[in-house]
């Protein structure tokens, strides 16, 4: 991973202009965290009042791509693997987990979303889906158009 502190060397004409505009970025991206942090509390809490963030992150993993090896699931969230077993643990007493052995390597466990997990988590997406779609149901048509190709150049840049 590269690393996300790295400037490219400041040249002599910097805008003074330019760079508060940029403090303004900086200040309405600490707020879109914030609010993003506060909604995947949210959504955790919607599909069981006791469920993490992690455990909704985890959630989050399996249902996009299926089962999954816990190992897996903790490389692709960056966290040690015993943090990883105890959340599935939690997960799988909140019966939204189940943990089977892996066919294809009989020394993993494979976890997967029951169907219970599944039918709030969808519901949880799709709500959220309903709440972007209201937010910028006023906006006009160029406008989602512009915002969304800055988000892509946004995203296309190393960070």
């Amino acid at each position: 991973m590269a690393d996300p502190f790295i400037l490219r060397p400041a040249t002599q004409t910097e805008n003074a202009s330019l760079g508060g505009l940029i403090d303004e970025v900086e200040g309405q991206f600490a707020t879109m965290f914030v609010n993003a942090r506060n909604s995947l509390r949210a959504r955790a809490a919607a599909i069981d009042p006791q469920l993490s963030p992690i455990g909704y992150k985890v959630l989050a993993i399996i249902w996009r791509d299926g089962a999954r090896q816990q190992g897996c699931v903790a490389e692709e969230m960056e966290v040690d693997k015993a943090l990883m077993s105890r959340t599935i643990k939690q997960l799988e007493q909140f019966g939204l987990v189940e943990r089977s052995i892996d066919p294809s390597d009989g020394r993993a466990m494979l976890v997967s979303m029951t169907e219970q997990a599944r039918g709030r988590f969808d519901a949880t997406v799709s709500r959220a889906r309903r709440v972007l779609h209201d937010r910028l149901a006023d906006w006009d048509i160029d406008e989602v158009r512009r915002f969304t190709d800055l988000l892509a150049k946004l995203n296309e840049s190393p960070l």
